[in-house]
């Protein structure tokens, strides 16, 4: 993302607003925070979280499960329509629309599955092979950690809430002040919410560490 602001006090991990160009498709975004905009820019497992359990992650450590789903080799903020789109789909169900990225994308899917032992089926691999052969010199990448920080900062200002429709406040026991436990939210029809996306995400305990609560 460049010329991007960040949120005062947030360590600069928080993003108000910035211009990414998806790596998926090419597309520019100009990304502003807000509860009808944030969608339009998803950080994307490359490894899909569900992919990955059906191939190996079940056997992974309680400490190496979370180390997965937050490596950020296995992450890439993409715009969201293509995120959705893409799913839980592997190589040989789900490329990247812009062709030319094919060759990284699927070389940093074999990155990961290496790196956290996950294995592949005969379809994903044929489809894996096919993309690599046009791109013989392709390298695997590896991990690096994301540098926080870089943008502008901007300080937060306090913005008058009309007095008929208050916002709900975190509560002193850390739940939503709407809903005692994910069961109840959901039986409201909120969720899923993922970490990283949705505020929602920290009021609940990620007890099997995906990123996703209230699934």
């Amino acid at each position: 993302m460049k010329d991007f602001t960040l949120k005062a006090g947030t360590n600069g991990c928080l993003v108000l607003s910035g211009t990414l160009t998806s790596p998926y498709t090419g597309t520019k975004i100009s990304f502003v925070r807000g509860q009808s905009t944030s969608a339009a820019v998803q950080i994307d497992h490359v490894v899909a979280l569900s992919d990955a359990w059906q191939k190996g992650a079940q056997q992974l450590s309680l400490t190496a499960r979370p180390a997965f789903a937050n490596d950020p080799l296995n992450l890439l903020a993409v715009d969201g329509p293509t995120n959705e789109a893409k799913g839980d789909g592997d190589a040989a169900t789900w490329l990247p629309p812009k062709k030319s990225y094919r060759c990284a994308y699927v070389a940093r899917q074999v990155a990961v599955k290496d790196k956290y032992r996950l294995w592949v089926t005969p379809a994903e691999h044929d489809a894996i092979a096919r993309i690599l052969q046009s791109c013989p010199n392709q390298k695997l990448p590896t991990s690096k950690a994301i540098p926080l920080g870089g943008g502008t900062v901007k300080t937060a200002t306090a913005t008058p809430k009309p007095m008929s429709s208050p916002q709900p406040t975190k509560s002193s026991t850390g739940l939503d002040p709407r809903f005692d436990t994910c069961k109840a939210a959901k039986a409201a029809g909120y969720g899923p919410y993922y970490a990283g996306k949705d505020p929602e995400y920290d009021w609940y305990r990620d007890a099997d560490g995906d990123g996703i609560v209230c699934e």
